[in-house]
């Protein structure tokens, strides 16, 4: 007796199930992605000049600190919340054209900077600097 011999039959995988799975989740995670660009400041920094001036003194500025505290000195002279637009008045009423250049401290509480630049944009000084302090 003979045995017949049958063809074996080839194991094969059917991979096109795995493949459509794969694709239903790249759509999916493509889909749910967000692709919203925040909005910043556009800021420019000033170059850096190779012999840069002697520093003179500027008497027609106003100058604001706001310390780790986050108190108010305007002009060296401390200064309440509740008193910053009128001192501010008061500056700009003395020297119209002068820039307002607020000097914050990184660890001061940014509500105060909010307050003096609200103040500012009421009293309407336009040419403002903001910059930080150690």
């Amino acid at each position: 007796m003979r045995r017949r011999q049958r063809p074996e039959d080839e194991a094969e995988i059917n991979i096109t199930p795995m493949l459509d799975i794969v694709f239903i989740m790249l759509i999916f995670f493509i889909v749910t992605t967000s692709f919203v660009r925040e909005q910043g400041l556009d800021i420019s920094r000033p170059q850096q000049a190779e012999n840069p001036p002697p520093q003179q003194e500027d008497t027609g500025q106003i100058v604001v600190r706001i310390d780790q505290l986050s108190q108010i000195t305007i002009n060296d002279r401390a200064v309440d919340d509740r008193a910053v637009r009128a001192n501010l008045e008061r500056e700009r009423a003395s020297k119209p054209k002068a820039p307002l250049i607020v000097a914050s401290h990184p660890d001061a509480d940014t509500n105060s900077l909010v307050l003096v630049l609200d103040a500012a944009n009421v009293v309407g000084i336009t040419n403002i600097s903001v910059a930080t302090t150690r």
